[in-house]
């Protein structure tokens, strides 16, 4: 018999545990063990090949909130983004890729693919017709992220998919802002779904990790390339990151709900020049964002007026920290230009409208009217 349909709360808590058998224990045991037994065993484990007991079972669980037959857990997010294009791509052929894309991914794009001879094409904006008019004869991949980081645009993700089977070209997405808590790309038709699983998946700023939901078909070619590249993840990491999504839908909807309190809210403020969120009605993909997303995401960014120092801002803030990564259960900000996109040049940050008063605000658990109080003094501090 098929397995009933399962909540989202119930896949978080229970999708991918191990029934400790032996002692009955609420919570998966931890195995440890680099190497195990190779004789009269249907598995040939080894950490290396992403099969460790640990390691095999999460993936369900990230399969199960994807939607998806298949998954991986890799070391970072970078790690499953660059096994990913490396599984898919080779010498000759071509990558379209939206060109509102988290900086890291672009770096990597940029430097490496040159050594392959892999080719790639930047779309100008992220429309349907962007991504059409790139499309070459020789293009194996079109690449996408939706929101984007840290502009928050949205892309028609059911367009995309449908723009890549019609002419036979695999489609994948960056997931991490959204999360499968508020988007589910497989639903909408495309091929691979990435996260930077140190984000929302660990959700407490202690874990650094990266999965990739597909295909068995797909997963088994990942894996194919995975297991020369050497990118797995350690089991007492994949331990704690198990027991971090147990809480996943719990944590993303109150961040979520927080996101859209504080967007109007900043939406209005007089010291803030404009605010990049889905959620807002004046985000000029809110109808999209709305049919395609079952929530608008705890990510956000802002930008304050110019006679206000940014950085000095953040140096303010009380409560909100400045830190480096998103998506913990504590609100931080950070600005694109010193750190996600730090390696584009500054006429590379421009053209795609990364400014230096740009803020990006990961949403946290907090009370809301904490976190405005604390905006608001930052901002009066620098009076």
């Amino acid at each position: 018999m098929p397995k009933p349909h399962l909540g989202l709360n119930t896949t978080c808590a229970h999708v991918g545990e191990i029934k400790d058998k032996q002692f009955k224990g609420a919570v998966s045991p931890i195995y440890l063990s680099s190497s195990y037994e190779f004789l009269d065993v249907d598995v040939k484990r080894y950490p290396r090949y992403f099969n460790t007991p640990n390691q095999e079972y999460l993936s369900k669980k990230i399969a199960a909130l994807e939607h998806t037959e298949a998954a991986m857990i890799f070391g970072s997010g970078m790690a499953a983004i660059s096994h990913m294009f490396f599984a898919f791509l080779q010498k000759g052929d071509h990558l379209v890729v939206q060109n509102t894309l988290y900086g890291g991914t672009v770096n990597f794009i940029k430097e490496e693919f040159p050594k392959y001879g892999i080719e790639y094409t930047f779309t100008n904006g992220h429309t349907l017709k962007d991504f059409e008019a790139v499309i070459q004869k020789n293009t194996r991949l079109i690449h996408i992220e939706s929101p984007s980081n840290p502009l928050l645009t949205i892309t028609d993700i059911k367009a995309i998919a449908k723009l890549g089977k019609s002419k036979n070209i695999l489609t994948s997405i960056d997931n991490t802002f959204a999360s499968p808590v508020n988007q589910n790309p497989i639903d909408l038709g495309i091929d691979m779904v990435m996260h930077s699983a140190t984000k929302y998946f660990g959700g407490h700023s202690d874990i650094c990790a990266g999965a990739i939901a597909s295909s068995k078909e797909h997963i088994e070619r990942i894996w194919n390339v995975s297991k020369n590249l050497g990118g797995s993840l350690s089991d007492m990491t994949v331990w704690m990151l198990e027991r971090s999504m147990k809480t996943l839908g719990l944590r993303v909807k109150a961040q979520t709900k927080n996101a859209m309190k504080l967007a109007k809210w900043l939406n209005k403020h007089p010291k803030i020049s404009r605010v990049y969120y889905p959620g807002l009605k004046s985000h000029p993909e809110y109808k999209l964002a709305k049919s395609q997303m079952k929530g608008f995401g705890a990510m956000l960014s802002f930008e304050l007026i110019d006679d206000l120092d940014s950085q000095q801002f953040q140096n303010e803030l009380k409560l909100i920290k400045s830190s480096m990564s998103l998506a913990g259960i504590e609100s931080t900000v950070l600005s694109p230009h010193l750190t996600s996109h730090a390696l584009l040049s500054p006429e590379e940050r421009n053209k795609v409208g990364i400014s230096n008063q740009l803020i990006r605000f990961s949403v946290g658990i907090e009370e809301v009217k904490d976190l405005k109080r604390d905006i608001n003094q930052a901002i009066a501090a620098l009076k």
